[in-house]
């Protein structure tokens, strides 16, 4: 019997590098998989829905599921987590040495929908004192002019959104003065570790910083999903389920290759050391996938979500994923 083809749009992690080099396969499916930078992933498979599968922003996906015809069904898998105290850089000027000093403040954001800077407007609302709603956001590029929303955005009147201008990018506008702040999920070219330089990190202890977060709310931020082509899951419901063990066995044989001792299979000198501190403090599942384990988390990001503007109405986990993928048999 032909298996069901199926393209895949994915960066090149460790976690899925099994699924790239076909030593796992999805139970009846060819899957072609196609090594892209997000920013390019997510551009094709919101404006064009190019892909049956793809990586895609949790902010974004959850956009979606409010349009009058929902495009995707994800399943509970995340290739992407990262805490984000890190990602606040600002302007060596503009006075802010403390996170309420960003009240007030000029704040780029490439696009305010990310999932990056969802999370890091709620954090700073719930855990530092920063309402969403006190400071103006300037959308654009970060490296390249020209950069808009990929999805429509209809936000409430208390949220300030402004483009930059045509030709303009968020990260000389940082260095320059022109915004006082960026929340980013990719580091702007302007910022570097040398003293005396324009940008900095808003925590320049960050690791310790996010070590806490992590020991106060048992929280790992998700930052993307994997969603199907709902034309293509309603055709083929069983993919959700192929596609999430699949994922899951790959993740696996990474969970191993990390704690490997006959030879680093990572350029990290003190790989095992770094291992063996992150399971000390977030348990052996440290990169967790399935639905009932991150539960509480995806919570709190559809809070942050609603509370920003991006939800109509507050959403349940539940509703994110392939009912599927939720639970599983026993023998």
């Amino acid at each position: 019997m032909a298996k069901l083809r199926l393209n895949l749009a994915c960066w090149n992690y460790d976690r899925t590098r099994a699924l790239a080099d076909g030593s796992v396969q999805p139970d009846g499916i060819d899957l072609n998989y196609l090594d892209l930078p997000v920013e390019e992933t997510f551009f094709r498979m919101l404006r064009y829905h190019e892909f049956e599968v793809a990586e895609l922003s949790l902010s974004s996906y959850t956009v979606s599921l409010f349009a009058e015809q929902r495009p995707f069904i994800a399943i509970p898998v995340f290739p992407s987590r990262f805490f984000r105290h890190s990602c606040i850089y600002v302007n060596a000027d503009a006075e802010i040495h403390t996170p309420k000093d960003l009240i007030g403040k000029r704040i780029g954001t490439p696009e305010y929908q990310m999932t990056a800077p969802v999370w890091i407007r709620g954090i700073l609302s719930e855990h530092y004192g920063v309402p969403v709603d006190s400071v103006t956001y300037y959308t654009g590029g970060e490296e390249e002019p020209g950069r808009s929303e990929k999805i429509r955005l209809d936000l409430p009147p208390n949220i300030k959104v402004q483009p930059i201008g045509e030709t303009q990018t968020l990260s000389a506008m940082l260095a320059s003065g022109e915004i006082d702040a960026l929340y980013s999920a990719r580091m702007p070219s302007t910022f570097s570790l040398r003293r005396g330089a324009a940008v900095h990190r808003l925590f320049a202890n960050y690791k310790e910083v996010e070590q806490e977060y992590y020991r106060q709310t048992r929280i790992f931020p998700i930052m993307h999903t994997v969603a199907i082509r709902r034309d293509v899951y309603e055709q083929n419901r069983w993919v959700a389920q192929a596609l999430y063990k699949a994922f899951v066995e790959a993740q696996r044989r990474t969970y191993e290759d990390l704690y490997m001792t006959a030879a680093l299979k990572a350029m990290l000198p003190w790989l095992t050391s770094h291992v063996e501190e992150t399971r000390a403090l977030m348990g052996d599942d440290f990169w967790a996938y399935g639905f009932e384990s991150n539960r509480a988390l995806l919570a709190t990001f559809l809070r942050y979500h609603h509370e920003q503007g991006l939800s109509k109405r507050l959403l349940e986990p539940e509703e994110l994923f392939a009912p599927e993928t939720m639970e599983s048999f026993k023998i």
